[in-house]
C-alpha cells in the first residue's frame, strides 16, 4: 500500500505538472493537520525533479485568511523552474486563480536551520543579503481552494505556481519602516491599486521571521541563496491574458509581469 503522504504529494505534483485540478484529495491520503500537510509538501521536489528556489507565505492578511478559511498564514516552496526575471510573461493557461500579488522579497545570505529557541528578528535580518520587488501568480490544485482547509492547502505548497523576482538592493535601516512602505501597482487596463507593507502580517520583516520559524517546526532549512516572498502588500489584482502589471516598491525598486 502506498504511503499516504507520498500518494497525496504525487497527485498534487502531477496537478502542477499537467495543469490539472482536484475536488479534494482521497480520504485515504488526505492530510488532517498542518504537520501532515508539511510532510506532503516536503516530497514535492523529488517528485517534480525540481529544486526549491525560495519560499512563499500565503494568507498574510486577515481578509486572506478568512477567504480561504484558515487560522493563520501558510508556508510553501517556490520551485526554480517557476521563477522568472523582471518583465517576464506568465502563462495563465492552467491558472484558475488568475491574480497578481505584489510582494516584498528577501534573499538570504546564509542558512537558518531549525533550532529549539527559534530565530529572533535581529538574527534573521543579519542573514538577509538583499530585498527585491516581486509579483506572484499563485494557483491551487484544488477546484474549490477556499474550502480545502489549511492542511490540504499546505500539502498543496500554499498555492505555489509562478513568481517574478526583480533586481535586488542591499538592506539598510529602512527595513524597519517597511510597514509604512507604499506599494503602487499599475495595470495596463488603467487600474492603479495600491497598498502598504503593513498589510503583510503587520510588517514584512515579521512575516519573514514567521516563515523561518514555521519552516523550523516542519524540519526545513531556509538555505543560503533562497528567497522568501512575504505576501501581498496590494490586494490581489485580477488579471487576464494580454494584461501587464507593474509594481513600484519605492526604494526597493520596480518589477513588472505580463500575462498570456
Amino acid at each position: 500500500m502506498e504511503d499516504p503522504a507520498f500518494e497525496a504529494a504525487r497527485l498534487l505534483a502531477d496537478g502542477l505538472r499537467h495543469g490539472k485540478h482536484l475536488e479534494v484529495l482521497p480520504a485515504s491520503c488526505r492530510p488532517l493537520t498542518r504537520a501532515q500537510g508539511y510532510a506532503v509538501q516536503a516530497l514535492w521536489p523529488g517528485l517534480l525533479g525540481d529544486t526549491v528556489a525560495g519560499w512563499k507565505i500565503a494568507a498574510t492578511s486577515a481578509a486572506g485568511q478568512a477567504h480561504i478559511a484558515v487560522t493563520g498564514p501558510l508556508a510553501g516552496p517556490v520551485f526554480a523552474s517557476r521563477v522568472q526575471p523582471d518583465g517576464a510573461v506568465l502563462s495563465l493557461a492552467a491558472n484558475r486563480m488568475r491574480v497578481a500579488e505584489c510582494e516584498i522579497v528577501f534573499r538570504m545570505d546564509r542558512a537558518l536551520a531549525p533550532r529549539s529557541t527559534g530565530w529572533r528578528r535581529a538574527e534573521v535580518l543579519e542573514a538577509v543579503a538583499s530585498l527585491h520587488p516581486g509579483i506572484e501568480a499563485p494557483d491551487s490544485r484544488f477546484l474549490a481552494f477556499e474550502r480545502a482547509g489549511e492542511a490540504q492547502l499546505i500539502a498543496d505548497c500554499a498555492c505555489t505556481q509562478q513568481m517574478v523576482v526583480g533586481a535586488g538592493v542591499a538592506p539598510d535601516e529602512r527595513v524597519h519602516a517597511l510597514p509604512a512602505l507604499r506599494v503602487q501597482a499599475q495595470v495596463s487596463d488603467g487600474r492603479s491599486p495600491e497598498g502598504l507593507g503593513r498589510n503583510v502580517l503587520g510588517d514584512p520583516v515579521e512575516a519573514l521571521v514567521w516563515l523561518v520559524n514555521e519552516l523550523g517546526t516542519a524540519g526545513q532549512v531556509l538555505e543560503a541563496g533562497q528567497f522568501v516572498t512575504t505576501g501581498a502588500c496590494v490586494p490581489p489584482i485580477p488579471v487576464h491574458e494580454g494584461l501587464r502589471v507593474q509594481a513600484d516598491f519605492g526604494w526597493i525598486g520596480r518589477v513588472s509581469a505580463g500575462f498570456a
